[in-house]
């Protein structure tokens, strides 16, 4: 009896211990499906988010820069997809073991690495190296290290390198435009990068593009005025007259007499624009446009030009320069000898500064002024590079006679070498004036009228004879074409006055002087290897550069001579 009832309790406590049980577990049971449903669509949004806040990244899509070509087209800055390595700082230290792999891999130190991360370990993003070669990026991607990423982006390069470097400039690592026309164009050539939406796994792998954010812009490509086989001409030729006078540098430049266009620019020393080591302000200046110098009697042209403006002076006028010296103030003009009572043309072919400084003293200030003016001196040309300077021409109230006399060879005013050569184009061009343009045009450019044809016509056959025989620059002459031109040799300004013996050796000239097309400037700056005159140093130069661009441009022989020798090789050919 004692057992039935032992047993009874059994049961009553088994049944109430059940039903304990079974309350627990319909609770929890209510309870996982409260939270189920809870999780589902009540909270549903707000999980999604922080799913998608772990795995779900917003990336950059760069944007292709534009190229920039010459006028024909031939690539002269392009830039093309790398990758850069960045880091998570606090995704990578929790894997340390893998920083001296990773530091193999990218080419750094290991420890420097290692202080780098644990410095920035507060931050999500940082660069640990820009711009990879292929086969090192395929090396960290092939790591697998969490933290780790790689990133597309843009480089520059310069396939033409030093040879146009000056005109180009460069960008900095984030292919943004810092001199030259890549800062002068970065508006155009930049583009607008877009963004879009990826999901990760857990080791940074893009496994799926959620969506578009914003699509990319790329940058619009730029055609420069610049022909790049008349540049090689001009880079290697200038080159070699820099180091066989042992200079302290040089530039050239070239325009196209009928449009205004830039068709070569060239300095030395020159730079790389591809070498990063390279870039340093006094390497990647540009002379040719930024630094200004006294052009000595290569400014002479202009003067006569403007004396012929001013009515007091005709083309059949003459100047009696004996004794060959003349006294302004305290100073002392000479010439080389007594050249005696001398016409126009003998001023520039002997290049006479005792009758350049009468002529200019001659002439009223304002008139002397404004006839400069027109030629662009003293003026920002319209090419827009960056720094490009003015130049120094003084107002006329500012002269006195000394500084009037010495400003007719040269001294006392300041111009850049494409200052000089628009100036000598303008010439050229029977005296109307077009802009400068460092870009190719499609169609020909207005040109404002400067200076009376009839003058100008009569001072470039003025200066036909000085790259002859009996000029002073025989050098420059250039065989089957006829040359217009003037020499310029100044002494170096120092802080007290001028060198004795440091020169500026200046040609500027015009080709084929019957119809012409190019104008050039060629500057040497300190020739140290015995000679020093304009028509010795800078006058080969522009020899062997004009001489080869027009060739290269199919530009006929203007010469006489060698026009009938032409003539009677196509005959001999049997050729019509």
């Amino acid at each position: 009896m004692r057992r039935r009832k032992n047993q009874g309790e059994f049961h009553r406590r088994f049944r109430r211990r059940m039903l304990v049980a079974g309350v627990l577990f319909a609770v929890l049971g209510v309870s996982l499906g409260a939270r189920a449903v809870n999780l589902q669509f009540v909270d549903q949004a707000f999980f999604a988010q922080q799913g998608d806040a772990r795995q779900v990244r917003r990336v950059q899509i760069a944007a292709h820069r534009g190229s920039i070509t010459d006028r024909r087209g031939e690539p002269l800055a392009v830039s093309s997809p790398v990758d850069s390595v960045w880091a998570n700082p606090g995704e990578l230290l929790s894997s340390p073991g893998d920083i001296p792999r990773l530091a193999a891999a990218i080419g750094r130190d290991a420890e420097w690495l290692a202080r780098t991360v644990n410095a920035q370990s507060d931050r999500e993003f940082l660069y640990l190296r820009r711009h990879l070669p292929p086969a090192e990026a395929r090396a960290v991607r092939q790591l697998g290290i969490p933290g780790v990423y790689l990133q597309r982006e843009y480089r520059r390069f310069y396939p033409a390198g030093e040879v146009i470097g000056h005109v180009l400039g460069f960008t900095n690592i984030d292919d943004a435009g810092q001199e030259g026309l890549e800062l002068a164009y970065d508006h155009w050539l930049a583009g607008q990068h877009g963004e879009k939406r990826v999901r990760r796994d857990r080791l940074g792998n893009t496994i799926e593009d959620v969506e578009s954010v914003r699509e990319p812009r790329p940058g619009r490509d730029l055609r420069l005025s610049i022909d790049l086989r008349i540049q090689y001409l001009a880079y290697r030729e200038l080159k070699r007259a820099v180091q066989a006078h042992r200079a302290q540098s040089g530039s050239m430049v070239i325009l196209d007499v009928r449009s205004g266009e830039v068709l070569a620019m060239v300095n030395q020393p020159s730079f790389n624009p591809n070498d990063r080591s390279q870039l340093s302000a006094e390497r990647y200046r540009n002379r040719a446009t930024n630094d200004i110098f006294e052009p000595g009697s290569s400014i002479k042209p202009l003067i006569v030009a403007a004396a012929l403006d001013s009515g007091r002076f005709d083309a059949d006028s003459t100047i009696d320069t004996g004794p060959g010296w003349m006294t302004v103030g305290t100073k002392t003009i000479e010439d080389k000898s007594n050249l005696g009572e001398i016409d126009l043309s003998t001023l520039l072919v002997r290049s006479s500064n005792v009758g350049a400084s009468m002529m200019a003293l001659a002439l009223d200030p304002e008139q002397l002024w404004q006839g400069l003016r027109r030629f662009g001196l003293g003026e920002v040309s319209a090419t827009g590079f960056p720094g490009e300077s003015a130049g120094v021409l003084m107002e006329p109230d500012l002269w006195r006679p000394i500084g009037q006399a010495t400003l007719a060879y040269g001294y006392g005013l300041s111009v850049t070498p494409l200052q000089l050569a628009h100036a000598y184009a303008i010439l050229g061009a029977g005296g109307r004036a077009a802009p400068v343009s460092l870009l190719a045009l499609d169609d020909p450019p207005s040109r404002r009228p400067s200076i009376d044809p009839g003058i100008a016509n009569t001072v470039m056959a003025m200066m036909e004879p000085v790259a002859s025989a009996r000029g002073t620059a025989p050098k420059a002459a250039i065989p089957g074409y006829r040359v217009a031109g003037k020499t310029g040799t100044a002494r170096k300004f120092m802080a007290g006055g001028y060198h004795e013996d440091r020169y500026l050796s200046v040609f500027a000239g015009v080709a084929p002087a019957s119809s012409p097309r190019l104008a050039a400037v060629v500057l040497i700056d300190e020739p140290s290897a015995g000679v020093f005159y304009g028509g010795e140093v800078a006058g080969p130069v522009f020899s062997r550069v004009i001489g080869d661009a027009m060739r290269i441009l199919g530009i006929p022989p203007d010469d006489d001579e060698q026009s009938r020798s032409v003539d009677s090789i196509v005959q001999a050919m049997g050729r019509p």
